[in-house]
């Protein structure tokens, strides 16, 4: 669940609270080009004020339309299907002739939604399941790997905690990485048990600790949702750390520095601390995806590119198969070819 949903989220317990009306809509399936993906909020409040999004903006505009003539109220929640010709996709916005299908909770049960945000803010991960028949809704528990499941008259979405991103070092990278990873909505904390370091810290909205990189990643107790990027160029710290988030359920494990020495690291890894082949192969070195970055923003955005294309199951060597085929394309048109 992303920081744009639990938004949404905090949205609808306050109206709750305040006693308005408002309807819940959820993005239950796309074919096509769709500006946001299956499982995405958007609430609607009876005076047509709105939080989340579940389009590029003229979806919204008719949802609006639809609360404020009365055209969204009913006693079960239903399924409302936009651009199912070319016609409408094109009326509402929806490129590439998308279709949107969503499920609309007319009046949700605040209280079921006020649990839900209480397990959120535990670390739980939920199942919230919506019975259009029967019109009823149900919080279940929920295992690593379940996916939003819709079936037309059942929609089950998947709510868990934040990704979250483990940074060793306080530098300058980091300073750059850290903000650009908050707006991808990572939790974001920052180790450096560097007295030159650690107390210059001020990145708003980030948790900053001085312990040891391994002592510090155990105590966070890594998942599927935590990258890890060691960014010191001080192996007693980036190693450190690596010896743990290599052999964690971490979906990311990269660490700044050259070819040269990072392929020292591996053999270091290897030889004086038994880490397999198949290990080894998680570390992201040197991190970043090639883009010719150099300065620290620069890297940051490398580094954040290629996480971003792990967490999206996209394979790195297609990306760097992609940028030689540039290269030999433009030393095509210039008459050179790539040495």
């Amino acid at each position: 669940m992303d920081s744009t949903d639990l938004q949404v989220l905090a949205a609808a317990c306050r109206w709750a609270d305040e006693g308005r009306r408002f309807a819940l809509v959820t993005v239950a399936r796309t074919w096509g080009s769709a500006p946001r993906p299956p499982g995405s909020w958007l609430a609607l409040r009876d005076d047509g004020q709105v939080a989340g999004s579940v389009s590029g903006g003229c979806v919204e505009d008719d949802l609006i339309e639809r609360m404020r003539t009365g055209r969204l109220a009913a006693a079960a929640p239903f399924k409302l299907v936009y651009g199912v010709t070319p016609d409408e996709a094109a009326r509402f916005g929806l490129p590439c002739g998308g279709t949107l299908e969503l499920v609309v909770e007319p009046a949700p049960d605040a209280a079921l939604l006020r649990a839900l945000a209480q397990l959120l803010d535990r670390g739980d991960l939920v199942r919230r399941r919506v019975d259009l028949a029967g019109g009823g809704v149900r919080l279940l528990e929920a295992q690593r790997g379940d996916a939003l499941q819709w079936d037309g008259s059942h929609l089950t979405t998947v709510h868990g905690p934040r990704w979250r991103l483990f940074i060793v070092g306080a530098g300058q990278i980091s300073r750059y990485l850290a903000p650009m990873a908050q707006a991808l909505d990572y939790d974001i904390t920052v180790c450096d048990p560097r007295e030159a370091y650690g107390p210059g810290w001020d990145v708003p909205g980030t948790r900053l600790v001085s312990d040891m990189p391994d002592d510090a990643l155990l105590a966070m107790a890594p998942d599927t949702r935590c990258a890890v990027v060691a960014l010191t160029h001080d192996p007693k710290l980036d190693d450190m750390v690596l010896l743990e988030a290599l052999r964690s359920p971490a979906f990311y494990v990269g660490a700044l520095g050259s070819r040269l020495n990072n392929a020292r690291r591996r053999e270091r890894l290897a030889t004086h601390f038994d880490f397999s082949a198949a290990e080894l192969a998680r570390l992201h070195g040197p991190i970043g995806l090639p883009i010719g970055s150099h300065t620290p923003p620069e890297i940051a955005v490398a580094i954040l590119a290629e996480m971003t294309a792990v967490r999206n199951g996209v394979d790195a060597a297609r990306w760097e198969a992609w940028v030689a085929s540039r290269a030999v394309a433009g030393a095509a048109l210039s008459g050179e070819m790539p040495a």
